[in-house]
């Protein structure tokens, strides 16, 4: 049995706090009311959603509260962000997108299908820490450009993005800002007027709500075209009942770590800088990204001379939960689009693992990871025929 359970892969998820069970216990035990009826209990739960709404448009900076679009997650809004944003520009002749070579794959996928509906993708190109400039951005709009989509903070790397700067750009040339923040809401300060962001999606199980619930911030003016037909919910542009329960939970977290962005901040980024100054004394290792300009509890780190997944199937043993990069992508053999972006190599990408720490991380969780990932590392090199390969090449050299 393993010595005990450090789990450092909440890029991926997160528990559901004391604070999202609190808030969203009420409408599943006690007022259950579906909100759209007229009766006492369901204009009480309407009264609830309402509250969520202006909740989470406070927390983000968003001008009123009916610039809130709940969803069901993270992927679902970057959809509706894109293909209605796409739809928006279609009707008005512009057919043309930009993105990054380093998006989620619910952006990445969903910039294929409007490739097979006759839009032309550019995907920006990224520097070796993970970045893309607005001078990349400025250069690239065209007269028909419909769209900007850009990550705030990378999901495998961390890097986060001069996002005000591509706002700007984008509001120069009349074009709508899209940014899938996701990993970036509650960990980095967000104000989306001061930002320029046109539409920006989140997802409530990165920051301590249940699986299930999300959010798209769309800017008043925008006529966002519907998601899903049927009622009235969410101004007529996504039917549905919705789920009150969950809706609470979210705009308590999300009130929650806004507020305390700060303090945790510092906290975790200690974690972190402790974690990654030393697993980078283990032997050729290196650090994927930027070292500064990045989230506070992301590290990737490339083990050269074996397999990311066989690291993580040993550190499992041993107790340690991280993750080989996106949990949307797991299952994939292939390498990490976004370590091939920024340059590294199959066997690079193919040997990196992503440990993403939070404020319920301790000082004796890293101790142990620590303690254990280079003893791992070592058993698995020793059968490694790669590492042998390397060990051999640095000593013709």
């Amino acid at each position: 049995m393993p010595e005990r359970y450090v789990y450092a892969d909440n890029a991926a998820t997160t528990k559901v706090s004391q604070t999202a069970l609190e808030a969203m216990l009420p409408y599943l035990t006690q007022n259950y009311a579906n909100p759209s009826a007229i009766y006492k209990s369901a204009r009480e739960a309407a009264g609830a959603l309402l509250r969520a709404r202006e909740t989470c448009a406070k927390a983000l900076g968003a001008k009123r509260a009916g610039e809130i679009y709940f969803t069901s997650c993270g992927t679902e809004s970057d959809n509706w962000a894109l293909r209605g944003g796409a739809q928006l520009g279609a009707a008005l002749g512009k057919r043309h997108i930009i993105t990054t070579a380093i998006e989620h794959p619910a952006v990445l996928r969903t910039c294929e299908y409007l490739e097979d509906q006759g839009f032309e993708v550019t995907y920006l190109p990224v520097s070796n820490d993970g970045f893309v400039t607005c001078e990349q951005v400025a250069a690239a709009i065209r007269q028909d450009t419909a769209l900007v989509s850009v990550m705030f903070a990378n999901n495998e790397i961390g890097t986060i993005q001069p996002i005000e700067e591509i706002g700007a750009v984008c509001h120069e040339k009349g074009v709508l800002f899209h940014t899938d923040a996701v990993q970036a809401v509650g960990n980095i300060k967000i104000d989306v007027q001061e930002l320029g962001i046109d539409m920006l999606s989140l997802s409530g199980h990165k920051i301590h709500a249940p699986k299930g619930i999300g959010l798209l911030y769309c800017r008043g003016n925008i006529a966002l075209p519907s998601l899903i037909f049927g009622g009235s919910q969410e101004r007529g542009r996504r039917a549905g009942t919705e789920n009150v329960a969950y809706i609470s939970a979210l705009a308590a977290v999300l009130e929650e770590a806004v507020r305390t962005i700060d303090e945790r901040r510092e906290r975790v980024l200690a974690l972190r800088r402790r974690l990654t100054q030393g697993l980078l004394e283990i032997d050729k290792t290196c650090l994927n990204g930027s070292e500064e300009n990045r989230l506070a509890g992301n590290a990737n780190i490339s083990f050269p001379g074996l397999e990311g997944e066989s690291l993580l199937l040993a550190l499992d043993m041993q107790g340690i939960a991280a993750s080989s990069g996106s949990a949307c992508s797991s299952g994939s053999l292939e390498a990490s689009h976004v370590l091939k972006a920024i340059g590294r190599s199959d066997e690079m990408a193919n040997s990196a693992v992503r440990f993403t720490l939070n404020e319920d991380n301790t000082e004796e969780e890293i101790d142990y990871i620590l303690k254990t990932v280079p003893q791992v590392v070592d058993r698995l090199r020793s059968m490694s025929p790669y590492w042998q390969r390397i060990v051999n090449e640095e000593s013709t050299k």
